[in-house]
């Protein structure tokens, strides 16, 4: 948590708790932070009777002094001089460095009798940077989603709250405002960053507004929290009124495993998809989808998120689970140039032209047009485009495709016949041919690990490492090895599970989702769930057993 919150550089205090007990330590323990955890941590005091039901905690500007002396010259020629700095430099530096995450300010306390906790909420109103200056126009984002039972009120219950089975509620938003102003009724623009990194944008109405913490607020201003109804799109990270922010880096990776899940009662099937649906909604980090053969797959990042979402379906919607093994989710690239077009007449009320081409690694999907916007309806070129997006979730092998660049190349309609699904339709087939033109290659999934070991156990943990195929690409030693390195998705669960004995149980692991390797061999594949627009005869006979009205809007 710490790497990453110190990679994020957001503000963060530390809290040691329980200063009471038998054993508790103090200087040594803020040593043992500094080394494993917070390199610049400042103490802003000490324990009196350490370890004892007595314990209390006593402010030491002297300590704090020498803590932000080792990064600040003129502090440091303070401390050589034996000159205290005033109270005031000593909070303006502090305020400086910890707003700057270049030094993580820590109390020590204990929460059972409040000891140091009133240190700690006066340093989170004096050390922590204040909320930005409101902006100019609407900007509020979403950061948690919940659903109100039957559509009806659950509004006064937060995010974490208890509730009931919301699977089929209305959506309730919970939106943090950072400037203008937003009302009930009021129409917004919804704007969305996608995973392949494009931000898209669609418009709502708002049909209720309630201000959190103000009865009577019917406007929601910067600095304050929204609940709002009447968007059945949105998502957590949607943003209202701007894309501002939307942006900037990316910092969760796509998901690299798959796992089937399956209800214990035969009769649940149903209740299970949506719950697992309203789950996808309230959550980012989960991705559900329908097999063909009607099954349900999660896309997750790990194991342990299995056991988060089965409890969260047992105690939340009364729903208890199976899951089948982990699968990996790979990608697709293409490795060349692609052309697909289909005339008006051939079974199609539309004429559509696409053009499928590498793009650089990491650019993800780009999408773009050699027509005149004008060729055709607005309704028309979204539907193409919404389209795309959706094909590109399933290669030639069934896997997403990235890295690509497709073109708009040529288009046409009959009017008044032609209709937005007609386009929804041809999109695939066109989509398919220039992707098999182009031709595909699968990727399989890494991870970036960052391992520390005992400085005796170097040689079997890097030969282990070399084994499963991963690569170390730094190592360093101080009081332990610290090796740092990309391994294959699919080994990460077996060297976890190896590393206490490799390691004497002193091995310290954690790793995340980056980068990717072409697989040898036989490319996998996975089940699709669109019809199949690679095999042309398969893809139609899919179209005509389909419920006539089903995609024509």
């Amino acid at each position: 948590l710490m790497r990453i919150l110190r990679s994020l550089r957001l503000p963060t205090l530390i809290f040691v708790n329980k200063i009471d007990r038998v054993g508790a330590r103090a200087g040594d323990l803020v040593a043992d932070i500094a080394a494993t955890l917070a390199p610049r941590v400042a103490p802003l005091g000490t324990v009196r009777g350490l370890g004892s039901a007595a314990a209390e905690y006593v402010e030491d500007p002297a300590g704090l002094h020498a803590a932000l002396a080792e990064h600040d010259d003129a502090l440091l020629a303070d401390l050589v001089a034996d000159a205290a700095p005033s109270p005031a430099r000593l909070h303006a530096a502090l305020a400086a460095k910890t707003a700057a995450a270049q030094a993580y300010p820590l109390v020590f306390g204990c929460a059972l009798s409040g000891a140091g906790v009133p240190a700690l909420r006066d340093a989170i109103g004096r050390l922590l940077p204040p909320a930005p200056a409101p902006e100019p126009r609407l900007r509020g984002q979403v950061f948690a989603i919940e659903r109100a039972p039957g559509g009806g009120p659950g509004g006064d219950r937060g995010p974490g709250g208890a509730r009931g089975d919301r699977s089929g509620g209305e959506k309730v938003a919970y939106v943090r405002s950072y400037g203008g102003q937003l009302r009930a009724r009021q129409r917004v623009t919804v704007y969305r960053r996608e995973p392949d990194g494009q931000v898209r944008r669609y418009d709502g109405q708002v049909s209720a507004l309630r201000v959190v913490g103000d009865a009577a607020g019917g406007q929601l201003t910067a600095g304050h929290i929204g609940q709002v109804r009447g968007l059945p799109e949105i998502r957590i990270g949607d943003q209202l009124g701007s894309p501002h922010g939307l942006a900037g880096e990316q910092y969760v990776a796509r998901p690299s495993l798959e796992t089937v899940v399956r209800p214990r009662r035969a009769g649940d099937a149903a209740t299970l998809h949506a719950a697992l649906l309203s789950l996808a909604d309230q959550d980012p980090l989960i991705g559900a989808r329908v097999r063909p053969d009607g099954e349900i797959s999660l896309l997750l990042y790990g194991e342990v998120q299995k056991e988060v979402i089965a409890a969260t379906l047992a105690e939340t919607y009364r729903l208890d689970v199976d899951f089948m093994p982990t699968e990996l989710v790979h990608l697709e690239r293409p490795v060349g140039v692609g052309t697909g077009y289909e005339p008006i007449g051939h079974g199609f009320a539309a004429e559509l032209g696409l053009r499928a081409a590498p793009a650089p690694a990491g650019a993800g999907i780009r999408y773009q047009r050699e027509v005149e916007l004008g060729s055709l309806p607005l309704a028309f070129h979204k539907a193409i485009e919404e389209t795309v997006a959706r094909v590109l979730e399933q290669g030639r092998y069934g896997w997403p495709v990235t890295d690509v660049v497709i073109t708009l190349t040529h288009c046409g309609y009959w009017s008044p016949i032609t209709v937005a699904g007609d386009f929804r339709d041809l999109t695939p087939l066109v989509l398919a041919t220039a992707l098999a033109g182009a031709g595909t290659r699968v990727y399989e999934p890494c991870n970036r690990f960052d391992l520390e070991i005992p400085l005796d156990r170097l040689g079997p943990v890097s030969a282990r490492l070399a084994q499963l195929g991963a690569r170390i690409d730094e190592t360093a030693a101080s009081a332990v090895w610290r090796l740092t390195g990309e391994i294959p998705a699919r080994v990460v669960h077996t060297f976890q599970r190896q590393l206490p004995g490799l390691s004497s149980g002193y091995g310290t692991w954690s790793s995340r989702p980056g980068g990717d390797r072409p697989v040898a061999g036989p490319p996998p594949t996975r089940p699709r769930t669109d019809g199949n627009p690679f095999n042309r005869a398969e893809y139609l006979r899919h179209l005509a057993q389909r419920t006539p009205a089903g995609n024509r809007g």
